[in-house]
């Protein structure tokens, strides 16, 4: 086994052991790929400002997302089909944040179901919302939210139409999938993800199949996918949603000052900042880059969240420089899974909570709190660059 010591390490392994298809599902962007690019090249482009001869002998990373303590302001991101990147993956990743002390957010496709991942963990997690049509369904699913003691519902809002992803398309990631020879002869040569999932049951979309009347098999689920993503979710629905859910409610998928504004009038305990990792519009602008106007519209009225780009404890120490309260990973924990299942989404929350703490001490700061932009370098254009 190699040293691993940064986020790329994981990816590396990651990618030599899952096969091609579900790798280029989590390491894509829809159309040409531009936001996708943007959402770390923009992290590159800030520099932090080093300070000496302060006392950071008790420093802390500790803090809160929605009022739950976190060893560090990162949650895991829901990532639909995480059971297929390594088996029980949703089970795995959940367990190793709940050890670590960070949230993790259970995606509405996942493979694992909500009851199989509340009965493998012992503290509540988030679950992820997509909204459908189908009213019964959606009842059902926020009733099963309750009843496993999930704490925090976070309702993904910009999948109201599905950005074309060419990578997918081209790889047939489809439901059911379509196997070309190509895509056979390389899951052939990944044994040990192939072992892994025959070992285990749970290889379908547990949150949906058997849930939904009619959805028994994956051709049935993709003809009901089909028509129930709801186009005409807006904020009069997101409210009657967070009036049935009566809990804690965070609204992902904002990404200008007028919707973050929006979230607001509807109660919502916290939005994030996030364009779906480059996964829906593209040509959108970053997550990073479009933070500190959000920030400035709302942010001392509701928590502030960012996620799409952070791949390093630096990246984290950025976000939160620039006003976010709370961060999310995606890509960075899959790596970890895909590479080594629990023990590795362990290793990638143990790379950033360990460049987080470095980065504080060289920057001469002691807690989350004190983080501002007075920690950074950014370019003069970087806020303004775009009207």
């Amino acid at each position: 086994m190699p040293v691993i010591t940064h986020i790329d390490d994981l990816k590396q392994i990651y990618q030599r052991r899952v096969p091609r298809m579900f790798y280029d599902y989590v390491e894509s962007g829809s159309w040409t790929e531009q936001t996708f690019r943007d959402n770390t090249s923009d992290f590159n482009q800030i520099r932090l400002r080093q300070r000496v001869a302060t006392d950071i002998s008790q420093r802390t990373t500790a803090s809160q997302m929605i009022g739950q303590d976190v060893i560090m302001p990162v949650a895991l991101a829901s990532v639909g089909m995480t059971g297929i990147q390594c088996a029980d993956g949703e089970i795995k990743a959940a367990r190793a944040a709940e050890q670590f002390g960070v949230p993790f957010t259970l995606s509405t496709m996942s493979i694992c179901s909500i009851e199989e991942v509340a009965s493998h963990t012992n503290k509540p997690f988030w679950f992820q919302l997509y909204v459908m049509r189908d009213e019964e369904f959606l009842q059902q699913m926020i009733q099963r939210a309750k009843d496993a003691k999930c704490s925090a519902l976070v309702i993904t809002l910009d999948l109201q139409a599905i950005g074309q992803r060419h990578k997918d398309l081209k790889n047939h990631l489809e439901i059911p999938s379509k196997w070309t020879a190509s895509t056979i002869a390389n899951i052939a040569t990944k044994w040990s993800w192939g072992l892994g999932l025959l070992r285990t049951r749970r290889r379908d979309f547990g949150n949906i199949i058997g849930h939904v009347k009619g959805v028994t098999d994956n051709s049935s689920l993709i003809a009901w996918i089909a028509k129930n993503f709801d186009p005409a979710l807006d904020w009069t629905k997101i409210k009657h949603i967070k009036e049935m859910w009566g809990g804690k409610l965070i609204l992902k998928g904002i990404l200008d000052p007028e919707d973050a504004k929006m979230a607001l009038e509807v109660g919502a305990d916290a939005i994030v900042v996030s364009n779906h990792g480059g996964r829906q519009l593209d040509g959108a602008l970053s997550s990073i880059r479009m933070l500190p106007r959000i920030v400035e519209a709302v942010g001392d009225q509701i928590e502030i969240h960012l996620d799409s780009g952070i791949r390093s404890g630096q990246d984290v120490l950025k976000a939160l420089a620039l006003g976010a309260q709370g961060t999310y990973i995606g890509r960075a924990f899959i790596y970890g899974l895909g590479a080594m299942g629990e023990a590795g989404v362990t290793r990638a929350l143990e790379i950033i909570h360990k460049e987080l703490d470095t980065t504080m001490a060289l920057c001469g700061e002691r807690s989350v709190p004190a983080l501002s932009r007075n920690n950074l370098l950014l370019p003069k254009d970087f806020i303004d660059h775009w009207n």
